[in-house]
C-alpha cells in the first residue's frame, strides 16, 4: 500500500506543530550562574533604582555647578578640595561653596554636589585646581534611576537568558532564577545502514551523523537529550523504543525512516501507538518528508535520514515546538535581507532553504551558498551559519539579487513566522 502524503506550505507546517505544543511545562529554580540559555519564567522588575544614587561619570572632582557660572577662558575660578571619593565610598561632609571633592569613576556624589569636572579639564593649583569652563547641573554625572527605577518591568517573562540578562539579575539580587523546566527529549536514529561513530566503514554503510548532529543542536539550546542509540529497520523493534520512551519523553526526535521506501516504517510506527499525523509532506526543500505527529499531549518529529534534511528540519519546526514549551515568546529563527553573492540557478518548486555563510561587508549583508546543496551533504552544514531561503514558485536568482536569509545560532529569536 502506498502511504499518501498531501504536500503543505512551510508555514502551515510550522503552526499545526506550534498548535500542538503545550506551553510552559513547568518552571523551577535554578542558580544564578546556571541560568545562562534557560527561559525566564516570571518578569524581572527592578527593586531599586539603577543607580541607586547619583554617581561620577568619570575621574574629576565633584562640585556645584553654580559656583562655575563665571568660569571662562578668560576668567579661572579656584576650588579648594576638601577631600577624596572612592568608588564604594562617601563624603563625610557636605559641599560648601567653592570647595570640591576629588571623586572617582563611578563613586557616589557628596551632598551638595550636582555636577563633576573631569581631571583633564582642571589644572592643579596649591590644595585645589582652577577651571576655566562653566558646568551646568547634572553634567559628567549618571542619575539615580536614569537606568531603571524602582518598580519597573525590565524584562518579560518568556525571554531567553543570556549575559546582559545575568547582569540584570545580578544587579537585583537574584542568586536564584525562576526558569522553565526543559522538556525532556528523546533521540533515535533508524536505518541498517548506520555505523556507530567509532566503527570502521564498511561498504553500504554509513557512520550515524544525524545522532550526535541533533545532540549538539538540542545542546545549543541548553537541553541535554536521551539518546537512544541506532535501530535497524525492524518496526516490531522500533515500536518497543518508542514505546518506552514515551513513558518519560515530553518530545521524540527520529531520524530515518519518513521517506517513500520499501523500509520506511514510520507511518506504521505511528499508527500502532496511536498517534495522530500532523503532516508527512512539507512543500520545502531540503526535508519534504519530514513528518511530525503527537500522542497524549507529546510530540513526535520524525526527520529526514539526510544530513541537510534532517538539520533544517529540526530548525524550522522542532526548535520552535522545544521553546514554546518552555513558554518563550521569540521562538523562531532570526531573519533579514541579504544580498547574494553568487547565482543560483535552479528551480524552486517548493520553497528551498540553502545552508548558507552570511557576512557584513561594510553596511551591506552579503551571503553566498556554503557548498554543495544536496540533501544529504554534510560539508555544508559545516561551513554554513545560515539558511537563504528561496520561495516556491522561483527560478533562476542571480548574483546581486535581494534574498530572504534565516540566522543560526542566535541566542535571540523574532515572535511571528514571516515568511
Amino acid at each position: 500500500m502506498t502511504l499518501r502524503r498531501e504536500p503543505i506550505p512551510v508555514k502551515t507546517a510550522i503552526q499545526r506543530v506550534i498548535n500542538h505544543t503545550t506551553k510552559y511545562l513547568s518552571t523551577e529554580t535554578v542558580p544564578l550562574g546556571h541560568a545562562y540559555g534557560r527561559i525566564l519564567a516570571a518578569p524581572i522588575i527592578a527593586e531599586h533604582d539603577v543607580p541607586p544614587f547619583n554617581r561620577a561619570a568619570f575621574d574629576g572632582y565633584a562640585l556645584r555647578a553654580r559656583d562655575t557660572i563665571n568660569a571662562s577662558e578668560t576668567n579661572e575660578v579656584y576650588f579648594n578640595v576638601i577631600g577624596t571619593i572612592g568608588a564604594g565610598h562617601t563624603a563625610t561632609e557636605p559641599l560648601q561653596a567653592y570647595t570640591a571633592y576629588r571623586i572617582m569613576t563611578g563613586a557616589a556624589l557628596p551632598k551638595g554636589a550636582d555636577a563633576v569636572v573631569m581631571l583633564e579639564e582642571t589644572e592643579a593649583r596649591n590644595d585645589g585646581f582652577i577651571i576655566r569652563k562653566r558646568l551646568k547641573q547634572d553634567d559628567n554625572i549618571m542619575l539615580k534611576g536614569e537606568d531603571a527605577q524602582k518598580g519597573e518591568s525590565l524584562i518579560e517573562a518568556g525571554t531567553v537568558i543570556h549575559p546582559g540578562t545575568i547582569a540584570l539579575l545580578a544587579t537585583f539580587g537574584y542568586s536564584e532564577v525562576s526558569v522553565a523546566k526543559q522538556p525532556q527529549v528523546s533521540v533515535i536514529a533508524t536505518g541498517t545502514e548506520l555505523l556507530d561513530v567509532s566503527a570502521p566503514l564498511e561498504h553500504g554503510k554509513i557512520r550515524n551523523s544525524n545522532g550526535p548532529m541533533l545532540q549538539a543542536q538540542l545542546a545549543r539550546m541548553g537541553i541535554n537529550a536521551s539518546m537512544l542509540g541506532v535501530l535497524v529497520d525492524d518496526p516490531d523493534k522500533a515500536t518497543d523504543v518508542l514505546k518506552d520512551a514515551l513513558t518519560t519523553a515530553d518530545v521524540i526526535i527520529k531520524t530515518g525512516g519518513v521517506s517513500v521506501g520499501d523500509f520506511d516504517y514510520l507511518p506504521e510506527i505511528y499508527r500502532r501507538i496511536g498517534a495522530e499525523v500532523l503532516f508527512n509532506k512539507v512543500m520545502m526543500r531540503p526535508g519534504s518528508v519530514t513528518t511530525v505527529a503527537h500522542v497524549d499531549g507529546k510530540l513526535l518529529f520524525g526527520l529526514s535520514g539526510n544530513p541537510s534534511a534532517c538539520y533544517t528540519g529540526f530548525e524550522l519546526f522542532t526548535r520552535p515546538a522545544l521553546l514554546r514549551m518552555m513558554g518563550c515568546k521569540a521562538c523562531y529563527l532570526p531573519h533579514m535581507k541579504a544580498v547574494l553573492c553568487e547565482d543560483f540557478p535552479k528551480a524552486n518548486p517548493f520553497t528551498r532553504f540553502i545552508r548558507a555563510i552570511w557576512t557584513l561587508n561594510g553596511s551591506r549583508v552579503e551571503v553566498v551558498p556554503a557548498g554543495f546543496n544536496k540533501s544529504n551533504a554534510v560539508s555544508s552544514i559545516a561551513r554554513g551559519n545560515c539558511f537563504i531561503v528561496l520561495p516556491s514558485g522561483s527560478s533562476r536568482y542571480e548574483k546581486g539579487m535581494e534574498v530572504d536569509i534565516l540566522l543560526l545560532g542566535q541566542e535571540q529569536g523574532v515572535t511571528t513566522w514571516s515568511l
